[in-house]
């Protein structure tokens, strides 16, 4: 919108404006380090402030020049030359990025109506509501405007149209009508589609993501970005939506979230530390409590930035809490955060993930989670999804091993993170027996009750056959534990050789019930029966493999019962039964009886191969064994 006809008369030498009219100044106007020199009659023909300070002026001084001074005035120098030029009836266009400062420096000087017909107030007010608030553009730049000019933008009412401007476009869907994307550019791609009939559509329209205007916003000052988030939450726009904009608004002022791309480069200085860490614990209050709608990754990365700034200890409480209600949507890379303590007594902040399970854990009971029966019923169908619980449990045990490694971690720590998993949470501990191998190699100085003290953190019947294989052969293992292995193994296979022999008797049961009742096909060539006799020659190999392995296990045992009755000879209690209770097997007392009858059985009739391995593990460990306890 332009205004005036005249040409531009201003001119500026220094700091002072002069107005080259062919007339001599009569009057000179101070605002802030600027001089303009002017005249009286063109700045009291508009504004009813500068008519009644020019009178004072004029009866107190009886001088030819008189000076003003306007020190409050809303923009200062460059508000007042806009109104200057205005006064002149100089050629002057008003844009979304001077109609603010104009504004409110009209309502200041009293530029209204009643001082002349088409004054300022309304010409720039007339401005606003048909032009700048129709156009996101527009809006957003004249609100950027207002930084300068508060609290004179906020009184009137600037500041809350504007936002309330854009918080309507923004809650508007831009695949509608194509408003208020047009003004950002063509709202049609080029290419087009083709009909059924090869004919082709030309132009068809762009479909727009609701995140359109996040880099827009993300322009302003915090202050006023917070207000038009607010805003756009009371006109029930989604909390993914306003999640995403405080993520994006975060990575560009906050340079340490951005790892793998870099922000880039404001024309502004960077933010300083204090700046950063006050925007950190404010965009954490801003951020939505449903659980999900912050991505995890987005929270570990705050968290970090928060220890690094020295964060309050309410924000990082917030954080953790938060990454706590969703800590099985984590995964590994966002557990390893770093120590960031001058201290450095460990790699890894594992007192944070302590803290962080233990939320998940209290969150998780509150909510009535996954009780000890519900996850033991699961484990029993094999169903394929796991409970968050779960979820947890495996993505602790991999957090353990990869900090078990670190040589300053104590043996206390390590015991308290993987103590606090239910043991129901874990349908196998092959990954806690994996942490607790790594732990002991990393650290070989500990005695022999800390290692038995740390594997009892693993229960030795929710192995798997792999596990118990590797386990056997661990010399970093305590022998007690090596002898509880081995046992629950031989269990394991047993009732995997009984599964097989149950799946034999269906198969041949089947295989007659084929033949004696249904013809076979001749058309297919026997194919059918030929597919059944492989199926049961596999099934009888693995069989086989299956009883060398029980046979070898129980003759392991049985050197192992000889070697400790010889320990214990003479001493009360000496029998397999208080055996079993030494080495700490954890199963029913029938299968206790059975186990024992049949390794008696295997001790008369075979000696196995492994008695030299297992009398030299004894005898390397007979210091530290001890029969009754």
């Amino acid at each position: 919108m332009k205004l005036g006809s005249k040409a531009d008369a201003f001119q500026r030498q220094g700091q002072a404006w002069f107005c080259t009219t062919g007339l001599p100044s009569d009057i000179t106007v101070e605002v802030g380090d600027m001089s303009f020199h002017l005249h009286k009659f063109p700045l009291l023909s508009k504004s009813g402030v500068l008519e009644k300070l020019i009178k004072e002026k004029s009866k107190d001084e009886e001088e030819e020049g008189c000076i003003i001074t306007l020190s409050d005035i809303p923009g200062g120098p460059k508000s007042f030359e806009l109104v200057a030029r205005f006064c002149y009836g100089v050629k002057l266009e008003l844009t979304a990025s001077n109609v603010v400062y104009l504004r409110c420096a009209a309502e200041h000087l009293q530029m209204t109506e009643e001082i002349a017909e088409g004054n300022l107030v309304s010409l720039t007010e007339n401005f606003l509501n048909q032009v700048v608030l129709r156009s996101w553009k527009d809006s957003l730049k004249s609100l950027q405007t207002c930084d300068e000019l508060l609290p004179y933008a906020d009184d009137l009412h600037i500041v809350k149209r504007c936002i309330e401007s854009l918080a309507v476009k923004a809650c508007t869907d831009p695949n509608l009508f194509g408003w208020p994307m047009m003004e950002r550019g063509s709202i049609q791609s080029p290419g087009g589609s083709v009909l059924w009939n090869g004919i082709s559509t030309g132009a068809r329209p762009r479909s727009f993501s609701s995140d359109w205007w996040y880099e827009d916003v993300s322009s302003l000052s915090f202050p006023l970005y917070k207000r038009l988030i607010s805003v756009m939450e009371c006109r029930g726009i989604s909390q993914e939506t306003i999640a995403g904009s405080l993520s994006f608004y975060a990575k560009r002022y906050l340079p340490g979230l951005n790892k793998r791309r870099p922000a880039p480069m404001a024309l502004a200085a960077a933010p300083t530390e204090e700046e950063q860490r006050d925007l950190l614990e404010e965009i954490c209050k801003l951020l939505p409590l449903e659980k999900g709608v912050v991505s995890t990754k987005f929270l570990f990365g705050l968290l970090r930035i928060a220890m690094i700034l020295k964060a309050n200890d309410s924000c990082l409480s917030n954080l953790e809490e938060r990454i706590g209600i969703q800590l099985d949507q984590a995964n590994l890379e966002d557990l390893l955060m770093p120590t960031f303590s001058n201290s450095m007594e460990t790699l890894y902040n594992v007192d944070c993930v302590q803290r962080i399970l233990e939320r998940f854990l209290a969150m998780d009971q509150a909510t009535g989670g996954a009780s000890p029966c519900l996850v033991e019923d699961e484990q029993m169908m094999a169903s394929p999804s796991l409970t968050p619980l779960t979820t947890v449990a495996k993505l602790i045990d991999g957090y353990l091993a990869e900090v078990a490694s670190d040589v300053n971690l104590k043996l206390s720590k390590f015991q308290a993170l993987a103590a606090a998993v239910p043991d129901y949470a874990r349908p196998l501990d092959d990954g806690l027996y994996r942490a607790i191998d790594i732990y002991l190699k990393a650290h070989p100085w500990l005695s022999e009750s800390e290692r038995e003290q740390l594997c009892r953190l693993m229960d030795c019947q929710k192995l798997s056959l792999e596990a118990c294989t590797h386990a056997a052969q661990n010399e970093r293992l305590p022998l007690r534990i090596i002898v509880q292995v081995l046992f629950f193994e031989q269990l394991q296979l047993r009732t995997s050789i009984a599964g097989c022999f149950l799946m034999s008797e269906n198969l041949d049961g089947s295989r007659h019930l084929r033949s004696g009742v249904i013809n076979p096909n001749p058309s297919d060539g026997g194919g059918g029966w030929a597919t059944a006799v492989r199926e049961n020659q596999v099934l009888k190999v693995g069989m086989d493999n299956m009883r060398i392995r029980v046979s070898e296990l129980e003759k392991e045992c049985s050197d192992m019962k000889q070697e400790i009755e010889k320990l214990g000879k003479g001493k009360i209690g000496g029998g397999w039964s208080n055996i079993s209770k030494k080495f700490g097997f954890k199963i029913k007392s029938q299968m206790c009886t059975a186990q024992e009858g049949e390794v008696s059985e295997n001790q008369r009739n075979e000696s196995g191969k492994m008695e030299k391995l297992v009398q030299s593990k004894l005898t390397k460990h007979r210091k530290n064994l001890s029969i009754s306890e």
